[in-house]
């Protein structure tokens, strides 16, 4: 039967490449050139990676090898340097070695043995006892190695992983090593596929569904095989409510698709509003007897798109309301924890968003599984626009991966391509539609088009039409092609540093919502031309969260966020919820601590959904407002107190916020955000907020705090100023803005730690967190 080990610990890491002198004699060559083709160097089966040591009295060495546990970023672990690249985060990018030293039981004899790689930056080169098993040429794309025939059974495997960070793909953060999971898989020579089970559906009528399975099985065996496959579908509740099954012989060394079909009576519907997955578990069987067993989630819904009335979900007309976004934690760099990948969806969730698109490539299993769980309408993106084999194959696994998920309504196969005006861009274009549409039927095939739309050479061969920024073009492009629906597939921009309410300056920019060109309009302005257009499905916002890269020093992210890069809050998370949300809210942007500027005019925005604000200063009333696209303006003299707002709806008192004038910072508090499991892999995230003598956070804070822990976890990353160019590792920060982030990583197995804060000003303070 099949088993799934979490290949993730017990890796050793060195930093730079290791120059190994080119042989000089025959011997060397000729040995070299068989199927273990590295007889030296890290790849080597031989080579030293463990501490020894080198003469008497000498302390121990390892040649620069570091213990760590997986996923891991190497690149972010630095200063940033204004001499480096602006677009890849002012790092300087080296290439690195993995080691991980394992060993197999007898058993394992006869198996077909995997390693399922989630993803590795740069170009990678995987080995196993010195032989050369894979190369994959992108950071983005999952792969599998199948290391069944190289295997060692009476003494030690070595695992060697080369990361090559040389050249880029992207204009974004590209971060360094092997950055997401991976998984060792162990199943009988005759197999379900990587992701071999295909459960496509179609509704039947008001009650009967039938899902159409094509299950890929796999016979590394050198006999032909007869087998059968069986899926099971289970319901939320956990019982077994229909299943289906085939049969087929599968020839010696090669694949196989089982077609059959099973209906499915009142199944329980995912949506948006109510994402109620399904599980498909898939058992092959060889003579009566179960040889390997897999689990699938799907979601039942239905869906479409009008040209003229937009996008419809379960029958229902849904306007989306959706965000791009890169994969990058601030706290981490690409080794984003799958805790924190879920807990990112559900910030965005929380803002009113309902739509996510993975911005420009493959994101990980836990974004994937959070955007199912959660209830996004998703537009799956890959990375490279191209018919050569390696874009091809990228794209097939982005397809096959994710054709099951109830979240994914549109494939999209590439973004801001000078050749989509161009015959080129048609024939390429063209010939990735027909792939993705071998692969699944079941979704809408698009790209994001950023140039002239006008004059698109892909759009005749799109199911929908998606469009970046170009506003003035929407209305052209309908009244060209009126049978297809339009998206907003990127749209949105305006920059914001968080909590900065003063002029722009190097590295801050207002945290008001402002327009940069006519087609770059505002948050309110870009979302109220979509809405009303009935013929536009809806938007993707750019983007969802700061991302290292695309910055100008001395920032290190982009602006562009509702969340900073360390996942605060920006004033557009409440605007965005002004206009997405309907349960009644009002929120003051700025703070109110302006000491030395009382009687100046303060700009005062309330962002809110209900249908007027009321201001009030120290109780006297500011004056009612009617609300436009989101948002009230007042300019009140500053006057220290208690700013407050209330929000009406059909004349009705139905909301409030309001802004306190603080004293000084007195003592320190942490909160924690997001908990975690103790797998040495994920991470549990906290704010650090400097509070004054009435308890009350001072948003203005700029204490420098030190951090640290007790016994079972460890500092992985602190950040708050995006211009701050210290190593996230750095447990040492200066607060900005009153806010602190840090990411703390439980060893494998603790029951509770303690994380402690320190300013020489205003002492320690401490959390206790038990998992």
């Amino acid at each position: 039967m099949r088993k799934e080990i979490n290949f993730n610990h017990d890796w050793l890491f060195h930093k730079g490449d290791i120059i190994v002198p080119p042989p000089i004699d025959k011997g060397s060559v000729y040995s070299g050139a068989k199927i273990e083709r590295k007889l030296v160097g890290p790849a080597a089966y031989n080579y030293s990676d463990i501490a020894q040591h080198r003469q008497p009295g000498v302390e121990p060495k390892n040649d620069g090898w570091d213990k760590v546990i997986l996923p891991h970023d190497y690149i972010v672990n630095q200063d940033n340097d204004k001499t480096q690249n602006v677009s890849h985060g002012y790092f300087k990018y080296e290439n690195a070695w993995y080691r991980k030293h394992f060993t197999f039981d007898e058993d394992v004899k006869n198996k077909r043995v995997t390693l399922q790689f989630e993803g590795v930056a740069g170009k990678s080169e995987i080995y196993l006892n010195g032989c050369l098993l894979k190369r994959n040429f992108s950071t983005y794309n999952s792969f599998e190695v199948d290391i069944s025939n190289n295997i060692y059974y009476d003494k030690d495997n070595i695992l060697a992983v080369y990361s090559n960070t040389e050249d880029f793909e992207g204009w974004w953060y590209k971060g360094g090593g092997i950055y997401r999971n991976v998984k060792l898989v162990i199943t009988e020579p005759i197999a379900i596929d990587l992701y071999g089970v295909y459960a496509p559906y179609i509704k039947l009528d008001d009650e009967a569904w039938q899902i159409n399975f094509e299950t890929t099985i796999l016979n590394d065996s050198y006999e032909d095989a007869e087998v059968e496959a069986v899926s099971y579908i289970i319901n939320s509740k956990g019982e077994e409510i229909s299943f289906g099954g085939g049969k087929g012989e599968i020839p010696l060394r090669e694949k196989g698709v089982l077609k059959y079909s099973a209906t499915v009576k009142n199944p329980e519907i995912w949506d948006i509003d109510s994402p109620i997955q399904h599980t498909v578990k898939t058992v092959l069987k060889r003579n009566g007897e179960i040889i390997d067993e897999t689990y699938t989630k799907i979601g039942f819904r239905t869906f479409y798109a009008d040209p003229d009335k937009g996008f419809f979900l379960n029958g229902r007309h849904i306007k989306i309301k959706g965000v791009c976004g890169h994969q990058d934690f601030g706290l981490a760099g690409l080794a984003l924890p799958d805790n924190i990948a879920k807990y990112r969806i559900k910030l965005i969730k929380e803002m009113g968003a309902n739509g996510f698109r993975t911005a420009h490539y493959q994101h990980g299993n836990a974004t994937m599984d959070a955007l199912d769980e959660l209830g996004f309408i998703v537009m799956d993106e890959c990375r490279w626009f191209g018919t050569d084999e390696d874009s091809i194959t990228h794209l097939t696994t982005l397809v096959k991966r994710d054709r099951n998920r109830p979240s994914v309504f549109f494939w999209s196969t590439s973004n801001e391509e000078n050749a989509h005006i161009t015959d080129v861009g048609e024939r390429v274009h063209k010939a990735l539609y027909q792939v993705i549409h071998k692969l699944d039927s079941t979704r809408f095939i698009t790209a994001a088009e950023d140039k002239t739309p006008i004059d698109s050479f892909i759009f005749d061969y799109c199911d929908t039409i998606g469009i970046n920024y170009r506003l003035d073009f929407y209305d052209a492009v309908h009244k060209k092609w009126p049978t297809k629906a339009i998206l907003g597939s990127e749209c949105g921009v305006a920059p914001s540093s968080r909590d900065w309410h003063f002029p722009n300056k190097p590295g801050r920019a207002s945290s008001y919502d402002k327009e940069l060109f006519s087609y770059f309009l505002r948050r309110q302005e870009t979302w109220d031309f979509i809405n009303k257009r009935d013929y536009v499905m809806g938007m993707y916002q750019w983007v969802a969260i700061d991302h290292r890269g695309e910055a100008e020093w001395p920032m290190l992210s982009s602006k562009s966020g509702s969340f900073d890069m360390y996942l605060q809050k920006k004033s557009s998370f409440y605007l965005n919820k002004a206009n997405w949300t309907d349960t009644p809210m009002v929120h003051i942007v700025p703070y109110w601590n302006f000491k030395g500027l009382e009687g100046e005019e303060i700009r005062v925005t309330v962002y809110t959904n209900c249908d007027e604000a009321e201001l009030f200063l120290n109780e006297k009333s500011l004056g009612r407002l009617p609300k436009t696209l989101g948002e009230c303006i007042w300019y009140v003299p500053y006057e220290a107190g208690k700013l407050s707002v209330k929000g009406y709806k059909n004349g009705e008192d139905v909301a409030y916020d309001q802004r306190i004038t603080t004293g000084s910072p007195q003592r320190l508090k942490l909160t924690l955000n997001e908990t975690c499991i103790a797998d040495g892999s994920q991470c549990a995230l906290f704010t650090c907020e400097a509070l004054d003598e009435n308890g009350t956070p001072v948003p203005d804070a700029s204490e420098f705090v030190e951090f640290f822990t007790g016994e079972g976890a460890k500092i992985l990353g602190t950040g708050s100023d995006p211009c701050d160019h210290t190593a996230v590792t750095e447990p040492n920060r200066k607060m900005y803005m009153g806010k602190i982030s840090i990411a703390v990583r439980p060893d494998v197995g603790c029951k509770g730690f303690e994380l402690y804060a320190k300013s020489e000003k205003l002492g320690y303070c401490k959390i206790k967190v038990n998992l």
